[in-house]
């Protein structure tokens, strides 16, 4: 009997933590890539300083935003936050939160996902 409490209070905790994940999304917009520093993941007023790099576009805020995008591949990337797969910032759907914060997202979907869950 004791081995059942235990199991059950378990996986109660389990699944409350489960819901205090998904509930943890903050609201997010939909923002163009040419206003978001992808080195400080954070979105900005005005246009940012593009970067070329294998036929791509990704851009920095400042020149060593810019240094660093052209020259560290893992920089370029990120992890989706609904589907834990990588992301190639300049192909992403990128979603803003209030704060400024920039997230990316491998798809429409995931970022509906994501925005749904808010």
């Amino acid at each position: 009997m004791r081995n059942v409490r235990w199991l059950l209070s378990g996986l109660l905790m389990l699944a409350l933590l489960v819901v205090a994940g998904q509930a943890a999304a903050e609201p997010i917009e939909r923002v163009d890539a040419k206003r978001v520093c992808m080195i400080t993941n954070a979105v900005f007023p005005k246009d940012q300083i593009p970067v070329q790099v294998d036929g791509k576009t990704y851009f920095g805020c400042c020149e060593m935003c810019k240094g660093k995008l052209a020259s560290d591949a893992a920089a370029r990337t990120a992890t989706d936050p609904i589907s834990g797969k990588p992301v190639d910032k300049a192909k992403a759907v990128i979603g803003a939160t209030p704060d400024g914060k920039v997230l990316y997202f491998e798809s429409d979907s995931t970022f509906t996902q994501y925005k749904n869950r808010a």
